[in-house]
Formats: structure tokens, sequence, C-alpha cells
């Protein structure tokens, strides 16, 4: 008895079709494509299907690969590219620390009156309408600081303290870098040390930020008193202040234990 094999349809798409359709796909479809078979991925990885998309999005890389990495496959350096501006533009976690967790402690002294302190907990701090790291305070009614004569020696320190006080951090100790002249304030400012457990900071790498104070005098009779403490971090590259989370997670790597 004679037999008779069917013949059965074959599943495999010739590799000049798959070309041709994959000439028109975007590059994340061309990456789901090339996860359903071997063949596929093959065909879909081919440096033709990637060089456009490569150049055109990442043209610094694909000069880099010209010049330094020939060998390297276009759909590689492609999805190099795509996590690299992933990862910057991925937003900044949330800082560990808040406001109420942390206490200011600022200092002025100078040679001829005695040093007078401003303690304010976080609970305290007037806060910038614009979410901003700057926080003013008005000591008027502060009967010391009103007996405090301003000299142009005057030596200022600012330190952050951690809840409990289980960490201590100092933005600030320095002295005016201008003279008090009449209706002038004073001004102060320290640029701050590369944050994190890293060699940056033991090695005096910089934050790219400054620690900021301003004493805004006024006349009391013959000699120029305080009337406000304004201090705030700016950051170096826009010279202005910095957001309050940005403040936080820099004084996070001081004031917690890296292991937190």
């Amino acid at each position: 008895m004679a037999t008779r094999t069917a013949s059965l349809p074959s599943s495999t798409i010739p590799w000049q079709a798959l070309d041709l359709v994959a000439n028109h796909l975007d590059p994340k479809t061309l990456a789901i494509a090339s996860c359903v078979s071997k063949s596929w991925c093959s065909a879909m990885s081919s440096d033709h299907l990637w060089e456009r998309p490569c150049t055109t999005q990442f043209p610094s890389l694909s000069h880099l690969r010209s010049t330094v990495a020939p060998s390297l496959p276009y759909h590689r350096l492609f999805a190099l590219g795509l996590t690299s501006t992933k990862r910057r533009q991925k937003p900044p976690s949330k800082p560990r620390i808040t406001l109420q967790n942390l206490l200011f402690i600022i200092t002025v002294s100078n040679s001829k009156s005695p040093p007078v302190t401003l303690i304010k907990p976080g609970t305290a701090l007037p806060l910038d309408p614009k979410s901003l790291f700057r926080f003013d305070f008005d000591v008027r009614d502060h009967e010391k600081w009103l007996r405090f004569e301003v000299l142009e020696e005057t030596k200022v320190t600012w330190n952050v303290v951690l809840r409990g006080f289980e960490g201590v951090f100092t933005m600030m100790d320095c002295k005016c870098k201008g003279s008090f002249v009449s209706g002038t304030d004073g001004w102060f400012s320290a640029e701050l040390p590369a944050p994190g457990c890293c060699c940056a900071s033991s090695c005096g790498g910089s934050s790219g930020m400054v620690a900021d104070m301003r004493l805004v005098m006024r006349e009391e009779g013959q000699k120029k008193v305080v009337e406000r403490v304004c201090v705030g971090v700016l950051s170096i590259v826009s010279w202005r202040y910095v957001g309050v989370d940005d403040g936080l997670r820099y004084l996070q790597h001081f004031l917690e234990p890296c292991d937190v």
C-alpha cells in the first residue's frame, strides 16, 4: 500500500521578507521583534537597521564607535545610549531625612561682644514659598542679638544637627569676606565638601554647592546690629538656591551612617 506524505507549510519567514519589514520598524519594535527567535534576533540586530537610529539619537556614541570600537554592533551601542539617557532622566530618590529631623545652630562672635547663638529646630524653620533650601530668621526680638555689635572681623558658625545629636555637620565656620559699611549686610560663604562615602570627600573633592549666610543689618544708635539671619545652600553651576530635597540629600551623607 502506497503511503503519501502530506506537505506541511513552512513556518520560516524568508530573511529577505524580515529585512524588508524591519527597515520600516522603530528601535523599540526592532528590539521586541529580536526576542521572537534566534533567526529573528539575528535579522533584527543587523547593523544596517540600527546605524541610522543610532547616529540620529546618539551621534557622539556613533562617532566613538568609528574611532575607538569599530567592531561594536550598532544595536549594542544604541542600547548603551538609551540606558545612559534613562539614568540621567531618572528622578532622584526622596531624602531619608526631613527638615523635622534637623536642628540649626548658628553662632556669631567677635572680639568686642559676647557670642550670640540662634537655635532653631526643624519644626520651627520658616519654609521658603518656592521650596528652596533657604531660611530667614528674624532676631529683632532677641535681646542678646540687640546687644551684639557687629565688627569687620565678625565670625560665624553654622552647624546642622540630626535628631538626638546622632550626627553633626558644620556647614560653615568662617569670617566675613567683606566690610560692614553703613547700609550693607554681612555676607559669608563656604564651599561644601563632596558628599558620599567614597574617597572624594577625603580628597578635597567639591560638591558643586556653597553654604551661604547673610546678616541683615540696621543702625541702632551709634552701632550696627543684626535684625535678620539668612542661611541657605547655593549651586555653583546656577548660583541659585538648591531645593529642600537636594539640600537634605546632601546632608544625609554626613548625618547618617553609610549603611543606613
